[in-house]
């Protein structure tokens, strides 16, 4: 039995590593295969066809808004831009922990403690970008919601990490040339 368990969280220790990402934020930055490899959302969404009613969580949490509107987040500083995904991380963090800790399925809390896990690689990263400047706090301009789906909460981390994560990525492509 306690073999057993010492095996679980190797396995578990081994999943959770970050493929192919390297030390350094700026890595994550420049190099978009990393990017790529490390986005989990496939994994997770056929771990979820796989958790058959596993949909609804025990309580419904707050949703960071994704939405991005191109014009005006042209016009924002590095920073606030940085604030705009940090903040989203954190919201979307936040409650899968407090959901995660008050599930009773072992499907869905194996689920959210995996998104949980990507939710705090990519948040390590966004906050360890070399972005010089002081830390604002994000643009409260949209709303954000409730939800109790976790195939919502899946799409919603999906739409961050291809919507405003990505295209940090690309704001700071230019320190990808300071980097060589």
């Amino acid at each position: 039995m306690a073999l057993s368990r010492i095996l679980l969280l190797l396995l578990c220790v081994v999943s959770f590593e970050v493929p192919n990402a390297k030390t350094r934020p700026i890595d994550f930055v420049c190099n978009a295969h990393a990017r790529r490899n490390m986005n989990n959302m496939k994994d997770l969404e056929v771990a979820m066809v796989g958790c058959s009613g596993s949909d609804q969580l025990p309580s419904s949490l707050q949703l960071p808004c994704v939405r991005i509107l191109k014009a005006s987040w042209d016009h924002k500083s590095l920073q606030q831009k940085r604030a705009e995904v940090r903040g989203a991380l954190g919201v979307l963090l936040d409650g899968v922990g407090r959901v995660r800790k008050e599930t009773k399925l072992s499907c869905q809390s194996s689920l959210l403690e995996r998104l949980e896990h990507g939710i705090t690689n990519y948040l390590h990263i966004v906050t360890k970008l070399d972005i010089k400047g002081d830390l604002t706090d994000p643009d409260p301009g949209c709303p954000s919601q409730q939800s109790r789906s976790l195939t919502q909460v899946l799409q919603l981390y999906g739409r961050l990490l291809r919507g405003k994560l990505e295209w940090l990525s690309l704001d700071l492509r230019d320190s990808c040339l300071d980097q060589r």
